[in-house]
């Protein structure tokens, strides 16, 4: 299949066969790159990251003025393709990779499409808006042999590495809790009057699988607020933020693969504490005061023989000597994301997993789905994470999914 069938038979999100690459990157080849969706978060990249390694060959956003905007940051901004449909981007550049940059609703559809189309991703974090999603996502990503790198940077800071591996390997003994930001639920949207449209966006397109609401700027601006789009993605929610926190407490627990086995809010409603307890007994708990320190992006492990907190991009520790062959300090801002985009080069090179391979994210990401199961059913739920179904609880197991709008369904893999 060629890539203009491709556009056409994604135009209703049909499963197709995937579009194989024909070529392996060698050395001195250069890759060449996408992004799709170009907002804030693809905007602040391109400032402060260093794409000198890479050709950014095309732009893509439903919406015109992003573009315009993302083009001013590309040396080649004068020339660099831009397309109001990632499709017909997908179909007529010979791209390497994308990177996928858009509210969270749409990702996995659009991350799919690229690796049927036979190209590289890196999917900025939360990988999914339901479990369903993330784990249809995996499937495809090891179906077509591609390689998927979560935004979740924290998994590529040497720092964090190494205070992950102390917590792994037992420096601090047996972990018995593990202490972490009580993350915001997301909310319900309730309907406002009807705005027009802005110019130049593609409010169908935008919308995704989601209902086709009347527009509404709280809608479009500011969608990480509402459940519909994410599942808390504002900055301190629970798939916001909170990815990175809850990421951070998997690699150090050693838990890449799986997850908790229990989920017990302390009360219903979307401010309730909830502890999250693992196969082996350390119990995760999500009940520190949120006081908008970038350092909470980590966790505070709780130990037998000491107590590690990790921070985002550095950690401290007790007993103190534990830090004495540490690496440097990430420093947080312009260049914290270089480490996972090295990472993510060089792995579709070397056709290597990266160091937030998609079962990574896809599990970080259920942990936080779980939380806000969890919270909105307001009561203890036993989780099978090998099956990834909840134990004797048809309620929780139908907030897996969620019903899709016609013509953005998933392929089936």
């Amino acid at each position: 299949m060629n890539r203009r069938e491709f556009l056409r038979r994604t135009a209703g999100a049909a499963a197709f066969p995937c579009v194989a690459r024909s070529t392996v990157l060698g050395a001195n080849d250069r890759i060449r790159i996408g992004f799709i969706g170009v907002g804030g978060r693809a905007q602040w990249l391109l400032k402060n990251e260093d794409f000198s390694a890479v050709d950014i060959a095309a732009i893509a956003d439903c919406w015109l003025p992003r573009l315009a905007e993302a083009a001013k940051l590309l040396p080649n901004g004068e020339t660099c393709a831009r397309y109001r449909d990632y499709r017909q981007m997908i179909e007529k550049e010979k791209l390497d990779g994308v990177f996928v940059e858009t509210p969270t609703h749409p990702r996995a559809l659009i991350c799919m499409h690229a690796l049927q189309a036979g190209l590289d991703v890196y999917a900025e974090k939360p990988l999914s808006l339901t479990v369903e999603e993330g784990r249809v996502l995996t499937r495809a990503v090891r179906r077509y042999k591609r390689v998927l790198q979560t935004g979740t940077q924290q998994r590529s800071m040497p720092i964090d590495i190494y205070a992950s591996r102390l917590v792994s390997s037992g420096k601090i003994g047996k972990i018995e809790k593990v202490i972490v930001c009580n993350f915001l639920a997301p909310e319900r949207w309730k309907p406002l009057p009807e705005q027009p449209v802005p110019e130049g966006l593609d409010w169908d397109q935008w919308c995704n699988q989601t209902e086709l609401r009347p527009y509404h700027q709280q809608l479009h601006r500011g969608w990480a607020r509402w459940w519909d789009y994410d599942g808390g993605g504002q900055s301190w929610g629970v798939t916001g933020w909170g990815t990175h926190s809850l990421d951070q407490v998997q690699a150090a627990l050693g838990a890449d693969n799986t997850g908790p086995v229990e989920i017990t809010p302390e009360e219903p409603g979307p401010t309730s504490k909830v502890a999250l307890r693992y196969a082996g007994g350390t119990v995760v708990s999500l009940e520190q005061e949120i006081i908008k320190d970038h350092q909470q992006l980590g966790a505070i492990f709780v130990g037998t023989k000491g107590r590690i907190q990790i921070l985002r991009g550095d950690f401290v520790a007790d007993p103190p000597e534990l830090k004495n062959d540490a690496p440097e300090v990430t420093k947080e801002g312009p260049g914290e994301n270089a480490f996972h985009l090295r990472d993510f080069f060089d792995c579709m090179r070397s056709r290597k997993h990266p160091n937030a391979d998609v079962e990574i994210g896809h599990r970080a990401t259920t942990v936080c789905h779980l939380v806000n199961i969890g919270r909105d059913l307001g009561r203890k739920l036993r989780w099978d994470p090998k099956a990834e179904k909840f134990v004797g609880d048809d309620e929780a197991n139908k907030l897996l999914s969620r019903p899709r709008r016609n013509g953005y369904e998933l392929p089936r893999i």
